[in-house]
């Protein structure tokens, strides 16, 4: 989804902790501090492949250039990728997932969503299937994409594209229309299959499987018979029902899928007059905190559908006597990461409480060592939100690489442990600052109250203003580098950023004209990379890998990574490093550039953390300096796609030997407006009808899968 868009645009941080550029500024004034780091430059070797770790702990192939020719801006209404390679759609929205589902008619007229893909395709994970249909690491023809359904296209209230008519406008809404909507959010699992020339997925698989809002699951960690998560539906705070807004995933090291539950808090209303009768519960400031005012409208009206628990629970507010009388604490039951097994249909998702309550994206996990804690790295994706980590309590067990019960490993793992959240201090170190009732800062804050470490858990956001964490701008999806262990963050970008509050890590505040309009603030963000002294560890270095920009943008004050026609981008926010080859790809969900170019995904092979040189900007009377990683060029960054209209590029996937990449097309054709939903030559984009893949020519979102035709791996 847009960054700009109603409910993907939250602001609700209004501590006092510093912002992570005043930091940097602090940092970076003091420039002699970054050259005396010791580190290495740019990743040494002198042919193109090289063997490293993978996140994973096994081998793969480490790539130091780029062996493909860069693709060029478009605004054509299609895939573009580099000469050599195919790409070839497998999987859209409203595919059927089981026996006797009819093909989809996509003319509004659908139903069954249950049994059908979702909508907003967005993270993406990938389960190998050996040729019994038994878990594979190792076989590159058969296996399980497990797939995010973040959202859907709307405009108002209604998810348009899936309703005949466009669906209803204004409240209260019709249940049938709130059924389908309800069904298309969440996750699906589905067998794909190569016969060596074409994938295809397998409609009947046994496989096959969603998860809806709806779809029972068991609260795990900390939060557990919590009295914040006790409702209606569950009067002893150990169940819950379906996942929301999934955005990024990530691939535990014992073959399991995690997700990160998104913009889940707009998806529900409560009363103007909520906060008096919530009366002193301190549940009030934590709704605020978390971004949903009494009164506040919900993005699809769900509350409005009548009386049946399905819509009620959509009410979030003190309407009973009792928290087990009402849905007082249903929102609290979303806002983790979702655990669940590609390969059992039958396991029921886990929530995982222990890695916090907030906006989160992807989840990614350092190498794990035998006889060291697991450890992995999430951001919150609002303005002014932070950086976490999450150690566990047991040490990993290399045996649990493939262990009987993959849930369970997660419990081992994931349920108890310590989350921390990132200080970015002035000279160029940071620390990790602990959330749990047994930092004093917590356990006698005045703050707010945390009473145990299942209030740090529910209330995470809460925790991390206590303790003084640094604001971020929106950290988006994270990536660890399988060569040096460092990890890699999306800021995507902030259009709130002016000269006067420009500083090291924001520098830049100037004014972009798209169609006419002025753009002003930080329009195309930048990547952050965060070296720890050791995974498991409190203290690490960082510093800027790259800001996105224009490529003809003025390099003194814009285009600090210097940035050419074959690498431009603006608004980064998928972040993904192959285990193969040790790429990692970037891919945008951007509004800014659309003028000139659909949104993209790049190749890149970074350096290490102090590879580049500092920078001085002017803003009238004041100056502003920043630390910009070494300058990219064609054979370390470079478009390797670039997606139909009004998509956003998203998810990655690849099979194990690198010869196959999976790519989701989100939202293409978002900017459609609802009125003209019967006229398809009003369409803004017919992706993916106009590639010949489907019914009808509404847009759909789209799993691709991307080859090169000689057979190589991908990128090389």
């Amino acid at each position: 989804m847009k960054a700009e868009s109603l409910f993907n645009d939250e602001n609700s941080n209004t501590s006092d902790n510093p912002a992570f550029d005043q930091i940097l500024q602090s940092r970076l004034s003091r420039r002699g501090l970054l050259r005396g780091a010791g580190l290495a430059g740019a990743v040494a070797g002198t042919s193109a492949l090289t063997a490293c770790a993978t996140t994973g702990g096994g081998s793969a192939t480490h790539m130091d250039r780029l062996g493909f020719k860069p693709v060029a801006k478009s605004l054509a209404d299609t895939v573009v990728v580099p000469e050599g390679y195919t790409a070839q759609v497998i999987y859209a929205l409203g595919d059927p997932l089981a026996a006797g589902v009819p093909a989809y008619k996509n003319d509004g007229t659908d139903t069954a969503f249950e049994q059908r893909a979702g909508d907003h395709h967005d993270g993406m994970e990938w389960f190998g299937l050996d040729a019994q249909g038994k878990p594979s690491a190792g076989y590159n023809s058969r296996g399980i994409l497990g797939v995010n359904h973040e959202a859907t296209t709307d405009e108002k209230l209604s998810s348009f594209f899936i309703h005949a008519n466009g669906g209803t406008s204004t409240l209260p809404r019709p249940a049938a229309e709130i059924d389908k909507e309800l069904a298309i959010h969440g996750l699906s699992f589905v067998e794909v299959q190569s016969d060596g020339k074409q994938w295809a997925y397998k409609a009947a698989s046994p496989f096959n499987r969603r998860i809806t809002t709806m779809t029972p699951g068991a609260i795990h960690g900390p939060a557990r018979g919590s009295e914040h998560l006790v409702t209606k539906h569950s009067a002893d705070a150990t169940q819950c029902r379906g996942t929301l807004n999934n955005c990024g995933t990530g691939k535990t090291p014992w073959g399991t899928l995690v997700s990160g539950e998104e913009n889940w808090n707009g998806y529900f209303f409560r009363d103007a007059k909520d906060d008096d009768a919530r009366k002193k519960d301190k549940q009030v400031q934590a709704l605020k905190r978390y971004g949903r005012k009494a009164g506040d409208a919900s993005r699809h009206g769900w509350e409005s559908g009548g009386s049946e628990d399905r819509f009620v629970r959509w009410n979030n507010g003190a309407i009973g006597a009792s928290a087990k009388e009402d849905y007082r604490n249903e929102m609290n039951t979303f806002g983790y990461v979702v655990e669940v097994d590609a390969y059992d249909p039958q396991a029921a998702l886990r929530k995982r409480t222990g890695l916090g309550r907030f906006a989160h994206e992807s989840v990614a996990f350092a190498r794990p060592v035998a006889g060291q804690p697991i450890v992995c790295y999430m951001g919150d994706d609002a303005r002014g939100e932070y950086i976490y980590k999450f150690v566990s309590d047991a040490k990993w067990d290399p045996k649990d690489a493939s262990p009987a019960n993959r849930l369970a490993a997660g419990d081992k793992y994931l349920d108890k442990g310590t989350l921390y959240a990132a200080r970015f201090k002035g000279d160029g170190s940071g620390q990790w600052l602990e959330l749990s009732i047994d930092n004093p800062v917590l356990a006698g804050g005045s703050y707010f109250e945390f009473k145990s470490n299942a209030d740090v858990a529910i209330f995470t956001r809460l925790a991390a203003d206590a303790v003084g964490a640094t604001k971020m701008d929106r950290p988006e999806w994270n990536g660890v580098h399988p060569h040096t262990g460092e990890v890699y963050f999306t800021l995507t970008n902030n259009s709130n950023r002016t000269a006067a509050t420009a500083d090291s890590a924001n520098p830049r505040a100037y004014t972009d004209l798209k169609d006419g309009k002025e753009q002003k603030g930080n329009v195309n963000g930048h990547i952050v990379r965060l070296a720890d002294a050791s995974p498991s560890g409190s203290a690490f270095k960082w510093d800027i890998y790259v800001f996105g920009s224009e490529a003809d943008a003025d390099k003194s004050s814009v285009n600090l990574s210097s940035l050419t026609d074959v690498n431009d981008m603006s608004s980064p926010d998928g972040l993904v490093f192959s285990p193969a080859t040790g790429i990692c790809w970037i891919q945008t969900d951007d509004g800014a550039y659309t003028d000139k170019t659909n949104c993209m995904m790049l190749a890149a092979i970074p350096g290490k953390v102090g590879d580049g040189t500092a920078r001085t900007l002017k803003h009238g009377d004041r100056e502003v300096t920043t630390y910009v990683g070494k300058t990219p060029t064609p054979t370390t960054l470079a478009r390797f796609l670039v997606g139909p209209k009004g998509c956003e590029i998203t998810g990655w996937c690849e099979t194990a030997d690198g010869r196959a990449v999976f790519i989701n097309i989100q939202h293409p054709g978002e900017n459609t407006k609802m009125a003209d939903v019967t006229d398809p030559g009003k369409y803004q984009s017919q992706w993916p009808a106009n590639a010949g893949y489907g019914a009808g020519k509404r847009p759909r979102s789209a799993t691709i899968v991307i080859t090169k035709n000689d057979g190589g791996v991908i990128g090389s």
